[in-house]
């Protein structure tokens, strides 16, 4: 099957398109429709062909963690079913099918909520400014985002304790950075920053203890949240967890067997597609390609990175696509 990687539906209003997901209004005002692509990017550039079922995967992994974990913090989903969304939706059936949610409305909060439970990272290409991987900041200065970790660990090792680390949550086609927790709470507020955080580690621990019962580390992750009303009148807008939730496009998912700190790991996320990109010539000034025309995603890629997500799919839901 030929991946999908646009889509226009004629009778929706497009709101957005981000490097995965394309997001349409519909005829329920308080409600919006986000749809899975098989697009797939690297080092926040979208590669010119996509991963063929990748959408699916990352829809149907997130409605798996979504119920998993909902009662540490409530959701956007609304329904999974095309069935139960609007008839304007209903209309593209064919297109949306397993691969579409209908999710609530909510004010995005601005801050990318990276939860660190391993020290890891990946090289980053000197187009990155103001980033870089935790091993490598912990290398130099024995922090992650400004917190000073122990002394003596060693790429890969698992930390004493889960880490918040966050970042901003820049605009498309711009890069996020990494940030202390001072400059967070700064950001969005102390009282708001208390709660995305303590949400966030919840969440992770509960997600790497049923990922390790699966045989897999959750080495870290990347939540995002959003504050919708309040159920009860006047009160203060409450917080969901929003967005994806655990995929391989927001994880770095490794094997628990053969784990060995004191190097990199093998993994079921874009860490086998970054490596390719950047052995291909990857740097500053490329980020359009070598010719001007983009990145086109080798054949046997295109093959490897489809069996990883598929099969950190199975292995963490249990289920088959």
């Amino acid at each position: 099957m030929a991946p999908i990687t646009t889509t226009n539906f004629e009778n929706l209003k497009l709101i957005s398109r981000g490097k995965v997901r394309d997001i349409y209004a519909t005829s329920d005002p308080n409600a919006l429709l986000f749809v899975a692509t098989d697009r797939i990017s690297a080092y926040d550039v979208i590669l010119n062909n996509g991963i063929p079922n990748k959408g699916r995967i990352l829809t149907q992994l997130s409605l798996f963690w979504f119920e998993k974990l909902r009662n540490i913090i409530p959701n956007h989903l609304i329904t999974a079913d095309i069935d139960q969304m609007p008839d304007d939706v209903k209309a593209y059936r064919d297109q949306l099918e397993g691969r579409s949610m209908l999710v609530r409305k909510a004010q995005v909060i601005a801050l990318e909520a990276i939860v660190r439970g391993y020290i890891t990272g990946t090289y980053l290409p000197p187009c990155f400014v103001g980033r870089s991987s935790g091993w490598s900041e912990y290398k130099k200065s024995g922090t992650v985002h400004g917190i000073s970790l122990p002394a003596g660990l060693v790429e890969s090792s698992k930390l004493p304790e889960p880490l918040f680390t966050p970042s901003t949550k820049a605009e498309q086609g711009e890069h996020d950075e990494n940030i202390h927790p001072d400059r967070a709470r700064e950001l969005i507020g102390s009282d708001l920053y208390e709660e995305v955080s303590q949400a966030a580690l919840k969440l992770y621990s509960a997600a790497a203890a049923h990922a390790a019962e699966r045989g897999i580390i959750l080495a870290d992750t990347k939540f995002e949240f959003g504050l919708v009303e309040s159920s009860e009148e006047g009160g203060k807008k409450e917080l969901i967890l929003i967005d994806e939730v655990l995929t391989p496009d927001s994880s770095r998912y490794w094997p628990a067997e053969g784990y060995e700190p004191g190097k990199s790991q093998p993994s079921f996320d874009k860490q086998y597609l970054r490596d390719w990109l950047v052995s291909k010539g990857f740097k500053k000034g490329l980020e359009s390609g070598l010719d001007g025309n983009g990145w086109t995603i080798d054949a046997d890629v295109v093959e490897g990175t489809q069996k990883r997500y598929e099969e950190v799919f199975r292995l963490i839901s249990g289920q088959e696509l």
